[in-house]
């Protein structure tokens, strides 16, 4: 199976985590003056699942969440947004679900996630042997879930498991210090995670964080793309994005618009992007797509609601004045 035929599949299997987020209400809010709070599903991995099943995919989440009442939140968004989760698994003891506390607002954002002992972190090899790997198109993992063990371990086995059964391995870099115990280890394991993956995504800092400093990224992102990996996407934040494919490098603008914060943006464009590509868009158009997806999470409330369904971004996309150039 080509990378492009596992993602036309329009059937995901995620791996990473899924949380429970809050954030001070009304938008604009600081938490310190906070009275009252948002709720929403959060994490990497969960919010780009539910990107997907908002674009008519299928994705099921591979997790582990701890039994309870967070837990049984996060398992009851699962429900509602539409996401497989026959392979997310409560756990008892002292391990919690990760819970992020981040503002609406831009100017001095703020965002606290706590991830001590962390859940899902507690993803083992015999969770991911145990997954039926053909029954899906593509895997997709966001770089968290390297971040400790045993879930670093199993998540490699299940990059053999899903190479095995023909799927293509999609790699969000989405490297977040605070889960690492040193940048010497996270530069080690998500170089590796890079080397396996047919497809990576990740901002300038990202790459060059792997490559040992930023000036060095953008030369990582072109040596993945001629050595192993099918597709890269190089992000630049408001530069827009240089993507390798096919022997060639496009670069892609951004569709600006008035954000409300930071948060959920690398998430809706994985999602925006993989879902223009299950729909046999040519990479540029997806590609764009993503960048949408992300314009559109940054100008509203939430991460997971804020992801937009195919008519609000059609919606948006015809009353937007398009994208700047790349």
């Amino acid at each position: 199976m080509s990378v492009l035929d596992g993602i036309r599949a329009r059937n995901f299997l995620v791996i990473g985590r899924v949380g429970m987020d809050l954030s001070p209400d009304p938008a604009g809010t600081r938490t310190r003056e906070a009275s009252s709070m948002m709720v929403a599903m959060g994490g990497s991995s969960a919010n780009i699942a539910a990107g997907l099943v908002k674009f008519g995919c299928k994705a099921a989440l591979v997790t582990k969440v701890s039994d309870d009442a967070v837990g049984w939140y996060c398992l009851g968004q699962l429900d509602h947004y539409g996401i497989e989760r026959a392979h997310v698994q409560p756990i008892k003891g002292e391990c919690r679900t990760s819970l992020a506390i981040y503002e609406t607002r831009v100017e001095e954002h703020q965002s606290v996630i706590y991830r001590n002992n962390a859940a899902d972190f507690q993803l083992g090899i015999d969770d991911v042997e145990a997954i039926d790997y053909k029954s899906y198109g593509a895997l997709i993992t966001a770089g968290t879930v390297f971040a400790a063990e045993p879930s670093r371990s199993a998540t490699f086995r299940a990059f053999e498991l899903a190479r095995a059964a023909g799927l293509p391995i999609i790699f969000d870099v989405d490297y977040r210090p605070y889960s690492w115990p040193s940048p010497e280890v996270a530069e080690e394991v998500l170089s590796r995670a890079g080397s396996l993956a047919d497809v990576i995504v990740g901002n300038d800092e990202e790459f060059g964080f792997m490559a040992g400093g930023i000036d060095k990224g953008l030369a990582k992102a072109r040596e993945l793309a001629h050595s192993s990996a099918a597709i890269v996407v190089y992000k630049m934040g408001p530069e827009g994005a240089i993507t390798f494919f096919d022997g060639q490098e496009t670069r892609t603008g951004i569709y600006p618009v008035e954000a409300l914060k930071p948060t959920g943006a690398g998430d809706s464009f994985m999602a925006g992007l993989l879902a223009g590509l299950s729909e046999g868009r040519d990479m540029r158009d997806a590609v764009l797509r993503g960048s949408a997806c992300a314009s559109i999470v940054v100008s509203r409330p939430g991460c997971a609601p804020a992801m937009p369904d195919t008519q609000q971004l059609e919606a948006f996309l015809t009353s937007h004045s398009g994208p700047t150039h790349g």
